[in-house]
């Protein structure tokens, strides 16, 4: 007999279900399968199901792990059968006593998995799974010492004109031996065959896998020591048992299956013989720092269909805007579906509830087709209880909780800074270091990527801990050297990729990595959060315990030679302004910051004073429309409504616009890289003035931007550079006439003007919001819908016979029932498209 092992805890999304991730233990810790055991089960908050029992969910595996029997006394998932009612011990703990053999009506059992349940599981209203393996564990494996061949690296090695062979290399200190299990070998442990050859010096495991068959899908694990079996940590693409159900055909076509009745938990995708994916661009110029406008987006929040193929669709409405980089928020493999992404697993692999590596390819290409770069905010300072390097070694055996144990050589037993969240590494460590390299030269070779946004660069000092924000916030001298590196990595890669942290923190460290490498065209940008002044200058407040000063957006500010904070009055983490203004605005008599129409032009106001300040930009999604909808809504990191029809509203169209407008100026204009320039933003009442000079450029050489924060009607000094004649530059280079350069102007509330001393071209674009008219789901069996407002819709069978119609006025993403149509193939035809879309109805 042996020591039970924890495999496995399997989490699955909370966004979709009331799953509770809970505590078992058994008594004896050590059992066969004719031995009495007592499962106990903590930390299960029954209120969160509305019940007071809770039932045993359970089944068994045979010695091969393999053909899965449920328990036969389970019930049904609706209804679970009293034998198998858990004891309330009324200490916060309930168990049950069973007999393996007895309680299977089996025998040869060499593992069991279980769970916990409300009677009525509907709603999932259920615990996590967990797997113990039963008996005694098997001899060791004579493993063979060898080297691990020259130029491989960790995780899979494809090897150039032969598909048919991958070379795996796995990094286990203080591990025995390892398995190679998978589609290849039926999932069982094979010590001829599928045993790893250890390198003892390298501490790695490794094997030669041959006999593939080229575009073929395979999928594996490791069983390491015969106890944990885990996805390899520098996958490409995994397998999810329980989130994939919840991906549909249009987000990822031909989606490989996940193995059920295998194995358990996260599983390798491998294939080789696709061969390198056809770039159209091989050669993108990406913009110079200070002309970027950087577009935040969210892909499941941007667009229902949640794709990187939606993205694409939609990227004539940005190009429209004016934006030349799109910064991603985490796309790399995370736990759940719907997520914000901060919570990373598998840091080389792309999320596949956004689509496939394909198709973000196909993305990355299709911006940089229209000078658009891509940039990716990646998660580097933690990685949950599924990253496999965290369950190799931590306490709970295997599983995705505890703490990481003393000898992990990637993660820290408790944070050492004052923003833990999820599992810590400990970047002092040799292992996260190849670990962080491996995985973003992998990005950057593999999608072009331009950039990488770094969240949460605090947490990357081991000298804190995580009560401490003033050690914390202050200048921590490996944290400044370990990030330096990591620039390096990038730039090995990439001489002008543009590394970004938000750091948020001390100038001390920041002005340190923004003249890095400075004289070889290089260093680091840092976030600059503005979004405290600029809301309180929307909403009109400008004294008590307010302040609408914004002048801290220049660079020069913070000493800096450079314009290399990236600013901004919204971003993911902000309360957005538009709700700020609605909500909390200023009033004065009939002028009300808290009417929409009033509060949308105040927008308009405020891009007038962010885009004209020298250095990069960034725009959080939909700002350009004016959202309004509380970064609270549905919790913090919930989903939030897509409003495309914003785009159909003329007042928000004109933030849409005049921000376009600004945009141009900012990138076709010399005088807006002119570090000659002034920002007057501390006045009490609100007047505010921006100035700008270049006279070293034969167009525009004087910028003055005045306008009205206030909620009266005010007189405002320009104090105009010189005399002459005047252009405003947003309304037609309507011209003024500048006799006395202080003469009063009068601006109501919310007015602005953005005069230059040349007239500007400014190009004026018709901007479709989409490009193509999707359909989905499909296949479906009940409904489908569009991704467009639409009129009218009629549908053909293949006979070109006209079965059904819609019409009225819909919006987009409506669903139009097929319910009673008959297993077929049809046709789609849209009154405001010429397209003709098949659909199929299972």
């Amino acid at each position: 007999m042996r020591k039970i092992t924890l495999i496995f805890i399997l989490i699955t999304s909370l966004t979709y279900s009331q799953t509770q991730n809970v505590e078992f233990s058994t008594s004896p810790t050590t059992f066969n399968e004719d031995d009495a055991i007592t499962i106990t089960v903590s930390n299960v908050n029954t209120s969160i199901w509305g019940v007071s029992d809770i039932y045993l969910w359970s089944w068994s595996y045979d010695l091969d792990d393999l053909n899965s029997q449920d328990s036969p006394t389970n019930g049904s998932w609706t209804n679970s059968d009293e034998a198998q009612k858990l004891t309330n011990n009324n200490d916060g703990t309930f168990s049950i006593t069973i007999t393996p053999s007895n309680f299977y009506n089996r025998t040869g059992i060499g593992s069991i998995g279980m769970l916990i349940k409300a009677k009525n599981g509907d709603g999932d209203k259920k615990s996590q799974d967990i797997i113990y393996q039963v008996g005694d564990e098997p001899d060791a494996p004579n493993v063979i010492e060898a080297a691990v061949p020259n130029g491989m690296l960790d995780g899979i090695n494809y090897h150039e004109n032969n598909d048919t062979k991958v070379t795996l290399v796995l990094y286990a200190p203080e591990k025995e031996y390892v398995h190679l299990i998978g589609s290849f070998n039926d999932w069982k442990r094979d010590n001829d065959n599928y045993l790893l050859k250890k390198d003892s010096d390298k501490k790695r495991f490794w094997i030669e896998l041959t006999g593939l068959t080229a575009k073929t899908n395979y999928s594996y694990q490791y069983l390491i020591d015969g106890q944990i079996r885990i996805a390899d940590p520098y996958s490409t693409q995994i397998l999810d048992p329980n989130d994939d159900q919840y991906i549909n055909e249009t987000t990822y076509p031909n989606l490989p299956v996940y193995p059920s009745g295998k194995t358990d938990h996260l599983v390798t995708l491998l294939r080789t013989g696709d061969g390198e994916f056809n770039w159209q661009i091989t050669n993108f110029q990406k913009p110079a720092k200070t002309d970027l406008v950087i577009y935040e987006l969210l892909i499941r929040d941007f667009d229902e269909l949640h794709s990187f193929d939606a993205v694409k669709e939609r990227l004539n409405y940005l190009q429209g805007l004016g934006i030349n980089a799109i910064e991603l928020m985490p796309i790399n493999e995370f736990d759940g579906n719907l997520s914000w992404g901060y919570n990373p697993s598998y840091h080389m692999a792309i999320d596949k509830y956004y689509g496939s590596p394909t198709s973000f390819k196909q993305l990355v290409d299709e911006c940089h087709k229209r000078g658009i770069a891509i940039i990716l905010d990646v998660v580097y300072n933690h990685a949950t209880g599924q990253n496999p390097f965290y369950r190799m070694w931590n306490s709970s055996n295997g599983g995705t909780g505890g703490q990481a144990n003393a000898n992990s050589p990637f993660f820290n037993q408790t944070a050492t800074h004052s923003y833990s969240v999820f599992n810590d590494f400990n970047h002092s460590k040799q292992a996260v270091q190849d670990y962080v390299k491996r995985t973003t030269q992998y990005l950057i070779d593999e999608y072009k990527i331009d950039g990488f946004r770094w969240d949460l660069t605090k947490g990357f000092t081991q000298n804190c801990s995580s009560s401490d924000e003033g050690c914390t916030g202050n200048y921590q001298q490996d944290r400044v050297d370990i990030l330096k590196e990591y620039a390096d990595y990038q730039w090995e890669k990439d001489p002008n990729f543009y590394v970004i942290f938000e750091h948020l923190g001390g100038n001390a460290e920041e002005t340190e990595w923004i003249n890095y490498r400075l004289g070889e065209g290089k260093g680091i940008m840092m976030w600059g959060n503005h979004n405290y002044n600029y809301s309180s200058a929307t909403r009109g407040k400008h004294s008590g315990s307010y302040s609408s000063d914004f002048s801290w957006a220049s660079y020069k500010n913070r000493g800096w030679s450079v314009p290399a904070n990236v600013s901004y009055m919204e971003s993911h983490d902000e309360e957005r302004l538009m709700y700020e203004n609605i909500s909390d605005g200023n009033s004065n008599g009939s002028y009300d910051v808290k009417t929409i129409n009033t509060a949308l032009q105040r927008i308009e106001l405020a891009g007038a004073f962010y885009f004209t300040i020298p250095g990069p930009k960034m725009i959080w999604q939909f700002g350009e429309l004016g959202y309004d909808i509380s970064i609270n809504e549905n919790g913090r990191t919930g989903n939030k409504p897509i409003k495309w029809e914003y785009f159909d509203d003329e007042n928000r169209k004109s933030i849409y616009n005049t921000w376009n407008k600004l945009i141009q100026l900012k990138q076709k204009y010399a005088i807006f890289k002119t570090d000659n320039f002034t920002i007057d933003a501390s006045n009490s009442n609100g007047l505010k003035r921006i100035q700008l000079t270049n006279t070293s450029t034969s167009d525009i050489q004087h910028i003055n931007i005045i306008g009205n924060f206030g909620v009266t009607t005010q007189n405002i000094n320009p104090v105009f550079q010189k005399t002459g004649t005047w252009y405003n530059l947003l309304n037609d280079n309507e011209a003024l006439n500048v006799t006395n350069t202080n003469s009063l102007i009068t601006l109501a509330p919310g007015e602005f003007k953005v005069y230059g001393d040349n007239m500007a071209a400014l190009a004026v674009e018709n901007i479709s919001i989409i490009d193509e008219v999707i359909m989905y789901p499909n296949p479906t069996n009940d409904y489908f819908k569009l991704n467009i407002k639409t009129n009218s819709i009629k549908l053909f069978d293949i006979s070109g016979k006209k079965i059904k119609e819609y019409i009225g006025s819909f919006n987009a993403y409506k669903p139009f029932s097929i319910k009673d149509l008959v297993k077929g193939i049809y046709f789609i035809k849209i009154d405001k498209s010429n397209q003709s879309l098949k659909l199929i109805k299972n």
